[in-house]
């Protein structure tokens, strides 16, 4: 089976194009999975500026392109080609290609396949979102925890008390991170180590008694 795709592109050029006396064209593919095809063209050529200029100016220009292949067929062995080309000059400025590529030996797959698809699809989104909801973890969280014995200055180890988790950011430091939750440095030290002040890290801040 055989897939013919479309591509358009104008290329402004810095001086006047009177005629273009030369011009080729490449393809090179950077990347084919699953759906995608992606690579550039590689244009190049001479033209002339004028019509009476005794020389002859070169350009060279590289368009990418990406295709999005239906994910009902395979694309593993199709072969890319170019099947139709033509340019115009518009305006003795602009140079508007015209391209077409033919994919070859695209295969319509299995209903196995098909369904496989369907299955990792649905991994994948699952995954993207439990990567969403990390990003959007908040920079505080309020918990609460059954006081451990470790928390000597407290007398009733059966209690419970609140406490805030902090996510250390880039302009963080000890003094401001004191300072915002109305606390001391040596309340800190009984819930952390305060030797390294890390971007990322997290630090316990204590609930204050008026809280």
């Amino acid at each position: 089976m055989k897939k013919h795709v479309p591509f358009k592109k104008e290329i402004e050029f810095n001086s006047n194009i009177d005629e273009i006396n030369s011009i080729s064209l490449e393809h090179e593919i950077t990347e084919k999975k699953d759906s995608l095809i992606a690579g550039k063209f590689i244009l190049s050529g001479d033209y002339k500026m004028t019509p009476a200029s005794p020389n002859l100016d070169i350009f060279n220009y590289e368009l990418p392109f990406n295709i999005n292949i239906d994910k009902k067929y395979n694309i593993d062995s199709s072969n890319i080609d170019i099947s139709d080309f033509y340019y115009e000059v518009i305006n003795n400025k602009i140079l508007s290609v015209n391209i077409e590529l033919e994919v070859d030996n695209v295969i319509e797959k299995s209903k196995e396949e098909l369904e496989r698809c369907v299955e990792i699809e649905s991994k994948e989104e699952i995954l993207e979102e439990k990567i969403k909801e990390d990003e959007e973890y908040s920079k505080e969280e309020v918990i609460q925890t059954k006081v451990s014995p470790l928390f000597d200055y407290l007398e009733d180890n059966d209690t419970y008390t609140t406490y805030k988790i902090h996510i250390i950011t880039e302009n963080d430091t000890l003094e401001s991170i004191i300072t915002d939750y109305n606390t001391t440095k040596e309340k800190l030290e009984g819930y952390n180590n305060l030797s390294e002040i890390k971007l990322g890290n997290k630090l316990i801040i204590p609930a204050n008694d008026n809280q």
